[in-house]
């Protein structure tokens, strides 16, 4: 297996651990990653408020330098806004020949032309289509029977492209977090929204999303998501809206990538779980999982 990686600016800062989590993650499972020579912003959700053409002409230049890479035809992304704002361009383009020309008179500025030849794929897409269950199973060498996950998917990476997964009733993560041997959280959440960006604009509002998630979280020992704004946004809130509500809502929450890492026996240097704003005691008293014995592996 082998992907061009489009990492973009959330997993060079604030979500680096989902970067280097991917990044172990995707050798562990024998994937390389060739990175996007010079990439640049996709224009995350700022662009589209300044310039729509920009908010198009930003991802597509990313593209037209993934197709430098000819050997290979996807295009892994991991952040969520990321791969919304890159798979709009990829179908936008293909079915508007008119939109694809206005947009190369942009790119020629920079010596580039896009020709649309490659896939835009998020990396939950990759790892339950191309890595697959038995993919994870049988390389799991410590299990998790005593864990319980809810795997949140956020709204960017089901919606509007169905590409791998219902929006409505996402499951693409159940099969990977039952293949460690850890139960999967009964919940409705998975596939609803956060707040994104408007806990900036309007954290009122999108605090009361959050605390909505980790309420109907209680009873799983992790949420685990592939979102760095998701993670965020479940993470770096929970003490404020413990105090807001006078509730108990802290909860461990994670990157797939780290889960999974771990029960592949990744350390947790090695995932940079040191680097996640909430892991609770109660979680890592139950990390310590089985060992798999190497005839099973």
């Amino acid at each position: 297996m082998k992907y061009i990686y489009y990492p973009g600016c959330s997993l060079e800062g604030t979500a680096c651990e989902y970067d280097i989590s991917t990044r172990a993650f995707m050798r562990e499972v024998g994937a390389e990653l060739i990175e996007i020579e010079d990439w640049v912003c996709c224009g995350a959700s700022a662009a589209e408020a300044t310039s729509y053409l920009l908010s198009l002409v930003l991802p597509a230049l990313n593209l037209a330098a993934a197709e430098a890479t000819n050997e290979v035809q996807d295009i892994l992304v991991p952040c969520s806004a990321c791969y919304l704002n890159l798979k709009k361009v990829e179908e936008k383009t293909r079915k508007d020949p008119e939109l694809l020309e206005k947009i190369n008179i942009v790119l020629n500025e920079n010596g580039r032309k896009l020709l649309g030849l490659k896939k835009v794929r998020h990396l939950l897409d990759v790892i339950s289509r191309d890595v697959g269950t038995e993919g994870i199973r049988k390389r799991v060498r410590k299990t998790f029977p005593g864990l319980r996950i809810a795997p949140y998917y956020g709204c960017q990476c089901l919606r509007p492209y169905a590409v791998f997964d219902d929006p409505e009733a996402p499951r693409s993560m159940e099969p990977l977090i039952e293949a460690t041997g850890a139960e999967v959280h009964p919940w409705d959440m998975g596939g609803k929204c956060c707040g994104a960006s408007h806990m900036n604009t309007d954290m009122e509002v999108s605090l009361e999303l959050v605390r909505a998630i980790l309420q109907d979280a209680k009873g799983a020992d992790a949420i685990v998501t592939v979102c760095p704004m998701c993670q965020m946004n479940l993470e770096a809130y929970q003490k404020k809206i413990c105090t807001m509500y006078e509730e108990d809502l802290e909860m461990t929450v994670l990157y797939l990538p780290q889960f999974l890492g771990l029960s592949m026996g990744l350390s947790e240097q090695e995932v940079r779980l040191d680097l996640n704003l909430s892991v609770m005691s109660r979680f890592r008293d139950k990390l310590g999982g089985s060992d798999v014995v190497a005839s099973a592996a």
